[in-house]
């Protein structure tokens, strides 16, 4: 009987392992996926700021609450703006940042064949 106790223990132990390390992952792609605004170059995931070790915390303590990686971002999106984002979305803020390089490349492909249509 004692040896099914340590079996159904060891069995416990490793499953609550398990689960520590999915939600470490979690917090590692929310985070990498998140800018320091300290750093400016970095995402919390790589800087050792103050900053981005509270978001760490903020993001871990978040998860813990149950809150989807959405509603984390949302949460990070109301609080601190679009710029704390890696990945915004396309809003009235960002369109010159989605359109920007289609226009240039549209910009530069006339000039091409303007050049290409005079020397025919």
């Amino acid at each position: 009987m004692r040896f099914l106790y340590i079996i159904f223990l060891l069995f416990f132990l490793l499953n609550l392992t398990s689960v520590k390390g999915e939600e470490q992952d979690r917090i590692n792609n929310i985070t990498k996926n998140l800018r320091c605004l300290i750093c400016q170059g970095q995402s919390v995931y790589d800087s050792d700021s103050e900053f981005a070790n509270s978001i760490k915390i903020l993001v871990e303590n978040k998860i813990e609450e149950g809150l989807s990686e959405r509603q984390i971002y949302n949460y990070f999106k109301k609080k601190y703006g679009d710029w704390i984002l890696y990945d915004p979305g396309i809003n009235k803020n960002t369109y010159i940042l989605w359109l920007l390089p289609l226009l240039i490349f549209l910009i530069g492909g006339a000039i091409i064949y303007k050049k290409l249509i005079k020397k025919i």
